[in-house]
């Protein structure tokens, strides 16, 4: 405050050789101050001490009348406010006139201007289960907005991508997406209105200037914080413009935006409980597309997860980027909450966080809320799972019994430069803990594959770990350098692509219903050449007899190289 009193002075000249209480005066009648106070008399000395007025000789007669005031300025000073008194009272806040819900739009639009008059809008959604919920939370904005949805791409007015921009192959995507509709809106009729076309979610955020410069059939950008703008964004291309907000916040967590269900007929939902990641993994690029750690309100998810209960949904999952970091401290008194700490063995790249309500807390109340409705949560990291958590999922029967627990690699040097926070002992170690604390307990991970600078033996350590857990389900993606971490700034990606696609004992093609089929690479029959043992090459025809299945992806051992002709026998 007394920065600002400082500048504003020099504004109006003080630092001149005017004499110091005239200085202080003219400050008052034109910043039209009330009764000098304690604030005055710091701004006064500092007045004083620039003043171009220095003497030696005894007092003028102006100089004995000007001490006659100065006694009088200093026994009204010594009697007035104090400087605790003025920071008091500059703290308390100002009423406002009361104001509808609805914040003023800019000057250049008007209140009808953001109105979405039945257009139509259609929305696509990439990437993981936040860019869903974020996808209802934009739905429901638009919504009140007065913009009807339509699952018609061709009668849409307003065609909208929630994207994401954790790998490059993410992103190329969008980029292929983007000249198709290219395509459908240079096709628009005339007699119709112009299509519009928005990038939402993570890869508005990261490549917004490329974005606008790169495909200017894009006409609005909103990142992940942005979404209630959008209806101001869809009214500012109206005019023809490309409008963008991909501004970061400190606390936008939607807690007051009810999300719309995409599928009415739904009976699970995802419930975002928190935004953004503090851990700063050095590969990760979602604390510069999400911004820094906030969470919700406990009281505003209890409320969305009572409603999706009447609504008759039977289960939710809890969502976060780290989802067990939650911590409400919305209000004063949570800051006095007992902290819990860190699984054994692990640490943060960051300070760790003092107060608040923690994610075992708000487990708790929304497992009570029904009983029938079965509770589960992702994605969390594995240093954020005290024992309160596990003790819950064990007792209560509507948490279901699983666990995502990403590893990311199996070998600890590679931990290391992931800046992950602990080592594969201290990992395989809560491993135990969790199954002897939740018996029969189902558990998943991700990896990355080729980080950079990971040799064979780190990559063998990875799949010993995968035998070692037994993991019931497995995330598993090559790297991906992603721009601003910390990788990309120190480390350089070093594994092949080749090297961290394929296997070396496997290999795969895909049949005539295009599935993906892997089998072993071995010596077999060539039914061309009676005989022959042949292994299959690039551009073969080869005979596999399925043994298991995936959602993707099937499996089996050859039988032989054929041809099509001949495989006609055997089918």
């Amino acid at each position: 405050m007394l920065v600002m009193s400082v500048i504003l002075l020099q504004s109006l000249g003080c630092f001149s050789a005017m004499h110091p209480l005239q200085c202080v005066l003219q400050a008052q009648r034109c910043l039209r101050w009330g009764p000098l106070t304690s604030v005055s008399w710091l701004l006064l000395r500092t007045c004083r001490a620039h003043s171009g007025v220095r003497s030696s000789a005894g007092p003028s007669p102006e100089r004995r009348q000007e001490d006659g005031v100065w006694k009088d300025f200093s026994s009204r000073l010594a009697t007035g406010p104090t400087f605790q008194h003025f920071l008091r009272s500059a703290s308390v806040p100002q009423e406002k006139p009361s104001t509808p819900d609805v914040e003023d739009p800019p000057p250049y639009l008007t209140v009808d201007d953001l109105l979405g008059r039945q257009r139509k809008v259609y929305l696509e959604t990439y990437g993981c289960q936040m860019n869903v919920n974020d996808t209802e939370i934009a739905w429901s904005i638009l919504q009140k907005s007065g913009y009807l949805r339509t699952s018609n791409l061709q009668e849409a007015d307003v065609v909208l991508l929630v994207t994401c921009s954790i790998r490059e192959k993410a992103e190329q995507t969008i980029w292929n997406r983007l000249h198709q509709l290219k395509s459908l809106k240079s096709k628009r009729l005339r007699s119709r209105v112009p299509l519009r076309i928005g990038i939402l979610g993570c890869m508005a955020e990261r490549l917004k200037e490329e974005i606008l410069n790169r495909e200017k059939t894009v006409d609005i950008l909103a990142g992940p914080d942005a979404y209630r703008d959008l209806p101001r964004l869809l009214a500012v291309a109206e005019s023809g413009q490309q409008a963008a907000n991909v501004l970061l916040s400190m606390d936008e967590t939607y807690a007051d935006v009810l999300p719309v269900q995409m599928s009415p007929s739904a009976t699970s939902a995802f419930v975002s409980i928190m935004r953004g990641c503090d851990n700063m993994c050095s590969y990760c690029i979602v604390p510069f597309t999400r911004g820094r750690e906030r969470s919700r309100p406990v009281a505003s998810i209890l409320e969305e997860v009572r409603k999706l209960s009447e609504q008759g949904l039977k289960e939710v999952t809890l969502l976060g980027q780290n989802v067990n970091s939650f911590r409400d401290t919305s209000e004063v008194q949570f800051n006095n909450a007992v902290s819990t700490n860190l699984s054994r063995g692990f640490s943060t790249n960051y300070k760790a966080k003092q107060g608040g309500l923690r994610f075992a807390y708000l487990l708790d109340q929304v497992s009570r809320i029904d009983p029938e409705m079965r509770i589960r949560f992702t994605s969390p990291h594995p240093k954020d799972f005290p024992d309160e958590v596990l003790q819950l999922i064990h007792e209560r029967d509507n948490i279901c019994k699983q666990i995502h627990l990403p590893a990311q690699s199996g070998s600890s040097r590679v931990l290391e430069a992931m800046r992950r926070g602990y080592s594969r002992e201290a990992y395989v170690e809560l491993i135990h803990h969790i199954r002897e604390s939740i018996p029969g307990v189902s558990l998943s991970s991700d990896f990355i594959a080729g980080f950079c600078g990971e040799t064979e033996e780190d990559h063998l350590q990875t799949v010993s770990l995968l035998q070692e857990v037994q993991y019931n389900m497995g995330f598993l993606f090559a790297y991906s350098m992603r721009q601003k971490t910390r990788a990309y700034h120190r480390l350089k990606d070093d594994i092949p692509e080749e090297l961290s696609k394929r296997s070396a004992t496997d290999l795969y093609g895909r049949n005539d219903g295009n599935l993906k089929v892997i089998f072993p690479d071995v010596a077999m029959e060539d039914v061309t050449n009676p005989g022959l043992r042949v292994q299959a090459q690039p551009g073969d025809y080869v005979l596999v007899k399925i043994t298991s299945a995936s959602s993707q992806t099937l499996k089996g051992h050859v039988l032989c190289r054929t041809t099509l002709k001949d495989s006609a026998a055997y089918c």
